[in-house]
This record gives C-alpha cells, sequence and structure tokens, in this order.
C-alpha cells in the first residue's frame, strides 16, 4: 500500500503521477488534480483543461486573460 501525498489515506489502489523530474503518489485523482493543477492567475481556480498561457502566466479562460490586461487570448469555439 502507499500513502497519498495529499490526504495522507494508506491506500491498496494508489498510483503514482512522473512530472517535472518528481514522483508523487496519489489515492485519487481529486488529490493529484489538488496538488499538480494548475492555477488560474486571475480568480484561483483549479485548471483541470488546457487552459490559457500569457506573460508567464496562467489563466482558466480569456475572461480571466483579458482581467489581467491580455486581450490578445480568445477561448477556442
Amino acid at each position: 500500500m502507499a500513502v497519498c501525498e495529499v490526504c495522507g489515506n494508506d491506500y491498496e489502489m494508489a498510483f503514482e503521477v512522473h512530472a517535472a523530474g518528481a514522483v508523487h503518489t496519489f489515492d485519487s485523482f481529486e488529490c493529484a488534480a489538488h496538488k499538480l493543477a494548475p492555477i488560474c492567475d486571475n480568480c484561483g481556480c483549479r485548471m483541470l483543461g488546457h487552459g490559457l498561457q500569457a506573460g508567464g502566466k496562467f489563466f482558466c479562460c480569456a475572461h480571466c486573460a483579458r482581467i489581467q490586461g491580455h486581450s490578445d487570448l480568445a477561448d477556442s469555439i
């Protein structure tokens, strides 16, 4: 069994995620998303989709990017 690094649950079906040269152990996708998903630099939500990037910042949508002054970005149609 392995211990989830987010919630501490010792779970027989825990899994590893290898990302950016590090290995993380989780008991659920929820804990993995909580730890690894990027955060919108405007509204603070966790991005589980593709999101947008501008000026070294991450945004969940074009609306949040525009609020931060990045008017050149658009959501996919």
